[in-house]
């Protein structure tokens, strides 16, 4: 293969890495480092030529094709049989004031975009980290902590996309241009192809009342039940999520948090402050109110809500989906999680789903379980120097505990590696819906070359 990954090398205008060359383990690095990458061959895309070519490299060749956007959701790692397309470096913004409207390349994150967005007072329906690859994140359905409820997935609202399937060929696919591919991209992923560019509507919204509040462990059962209440009456322009901290004392963290069980409750309300005060006004009567973040912020501060770590780490995760939040499901949680339960989980994330996030899409893609009530996962931080396979059972006890509420379907963006079962990606679609996916697969993939994923293989020839 090296006289012809010379000739490779030469027509591209991004860099092309092997294992042991400089720059490799910084290409393929990633935010969650339960999964690693190791492929044959890394190519560091500048532009969608570099994609479609590096397309047409691996299958020449042999090889899987796996897609590294910014590496903060873990999919399957890259082995030595793959060729890792890395889009970091395609990172055009342009943005359509009047139509509303931004058109990204594969390695935007939602920092620069919010930066660029709120110039013009308008918003993306934007992930809870600056550092959340947009792409990737409205691929998988695309769930906003900050509009969600009220404008629902980020999915619903893509307009066009660019992207390379597994021919090299490019395509630019809409509701009106090859729908039936584009509809597959939006929650299929990476499955269909490379996408390169997508377009998708912004939203006229430049500050919300928003923030957290901190709870102490102990004041758990009061808090879950008033945010039970809470969200039981919730308007669609108020997004929230719960989530149990369960840390070791890191000099880092506020006091409260440092080797302690806490709680925050995270809102985000897109309307009027005062309207805001008194929606959330239970909340803090729920129980003592150790830190109180929550107020009027401009749009471009959102990252301020959740303030999420940004350092990699290694961390298993277990995701699922609940049709409720009932008496029963608190008590669950607190047998499961909560003081004196001795679990190993150090976050418990509950999100508010409901709202426009019930609603169908104008044009159909694949991103289903509309009518699940709240999105959940576990996650556990891996100490440095132990390994990923012993920490991977820690959280499947609680997605065992919450099984009487348990949705019956699963979510494209709200599974993980350590989530995959027998039956792989076929419970994350509707039957009808998988059966679909499986027959454009098999159009446009037909050896499966898109497969380092949370794969959908192709139907077989009849």
């Amino acid at each position: 293969m090296n006289r012809d990954l010379d000739t490779f090398q030469q027509s591209l205008d991004g860099p092309v890495l092997t294992p042991g060359a400089p720059g490799y383990e910084e290409e393929v690095a990633v935010y969650n480092q339960s999964v690693a990458h190791h492929p044959a061959l890394v190519v560091g895309a500048a532009s969608p030529g570099d994609v479609s070519a590096a397309v047409r490299f691996a299958r020449a060749q042999g090889l899987g094709v796996a897609v590294l956007n910014t590496g903060h959701g873990p999919s399957l790692g890259a082995t030595d049989e793959t060729l890792l397309i890395s889009t970091r470096r395609m990172t055009d913004i342009v943005i359509d004031a009047e139509r509303r409207t931004a058109r990204v390349q594969a390695g935007v994150r939602f920092g620069p975009l919010v930066e660029e967005t709120a110039r013009h007072g308008l918003a993306p329906l934007a992930g809870s980290s600056r550092g959340v690859g947009v792409v990737g994140y409205t691929l998988g359905g695309g769930a906003s902590p900050t509009l969600g409820r009220l404008y629902g997935w980020a999915s619903d609202h893509v307009t066009a996309m660019d992207v390379v399937t597994a021919d090299g060929e490019t395509h630019h696919v809409s509701p009106d241009r090859e729908a039936e591919l584009f509809g597959a991209l939006l929650g299929g992923k990476s499955n269909f192809g490379v996408v390169t560019a997508m377009e998708f509507a912004l939203f006229p919204v430049a500050r919300l009342y928003a923030g957290a509040l901190f709870f102490a462990g102990e004041d758990a059962r009061a808090v879950l039940e008033a945010y039970r209440r809470f969200t039981g009456s919730a308007p669609d322009a108020m997004s929230s999520g719960l989530a149990l901290l369960n840390f070791p004392p890191l000099p880092s963290l506020p006091p409260f948090l440092q080797g302690k069980l806490a709680l925050t409750v995270r809102v985000s309300f897109a309307g009027p402050p005062d309207e805001g005060e008194r929606l959330v006004a239970p909340l803090r009567d729920a129980a003592p109110v150790l830190m109180d973040t929550v107020g009027g912020m401009p749009f471009s501060e959102f990252a301020a809500i959740s303030m999420d770590p940004t350092d990699p780490a290694a961390a298993v995760e277990h995701f699922g989906l609940l049709d409720e939040m009932a008496p029963g499901t608190v008590d669950a949680l607190l047998d499961t999680v909560g003081p004196g339960s001795g679990s190993s989980v150090n976050l418990v994330d509950i999100r508010h789903l409901g709202g426009a996030y019930a609603h169908p899409p104008a044009t159909r893609n694949a991103v289903g379980a509309r009518d699940a009530a709240y999105a959940f996962f576990g996650l556990t931080v891996v100490p440095p120097g132990e390994s990923v396979a012993d920490h991977a059972d820690s959280g499947r006890e609680l997605v065992e505990a919450l099984t009487p509420w348990l949705h019956s379907g699963k979510h494209p963006g709200f599974v993980g590696p350590a989530d995959a079962t027998v039956d792989g990606t076929r419970p994350v679609y509707e039957p009808g819906v998988y059966a679909r996916l499986r027959a454009l697969k098999a159009a446009y993939d037909p050896e499966n070359m898109l497969r380092v994923n949370h794969n959908i293989p192709p139907e077989p020839p009849r």
